[in-house]
């Protein structure tokens, strides 16, 4: 099993679990390395299981999160993130419904597309005093 580095001490445990839990190594390569970006990049957010998904939380509220399935890797960054980057969603090849958007496996991973939602998400969110948007 591929294991995140524990720079973070031990809230990394949480993602250890779930990654041990991902059967194909490199799906947990590829979840592995988007979550030490997203550590390393923003060591503020707190990473957390909730509703069986790795997602990062600042000051209690939701900032993104990521469900794995067959075929992709979905990101939730809220309806606001998906309304808000829907062009840049369709522009970096990835679909996208509502809620959330679809890496498939074998597409790169727009990182710069994740830092821009993350930013947004922050800086909305900075006096957001409930886990999700109201």
């Amino acid at each position: 099993m591929t294991k995140l580095t524990s720079y973070q001490g031990t809230l990394m445990e949480t993602f250890n679990q779930y990654l041990s839990s991902i059967e194909d190594h490199g799906h947990q390569k590829r979840f592995t390395e988007i979550f030490t970006w997203i550590m390393s990049k923003y060591p503020q957010l707190k990473p957390k299981i909730a509703w069986n998904q790795p997602m990062f939380t600042d000051h209690g509220t939701f900032i993104i999160g990521f469900s794995m399935s067959k075929n992709h890797i979905a990101v939730t960054p809220e309806i606001d993130g998906i309304n808000h980057f829907s062009e840049d969603i369709i522009k970096a090849g990835y679909e996208h419904s509502m809620m959330i958007f679809r890496i498939k496996w074998n597409q790169s991973i727009d990182y710069n597309l994740l830092e821009k939602m993350i930013n947004f998400n922050i800086s909305d969110k900075a006096q957001c005093a409930t886990f999700w948007r109201k």
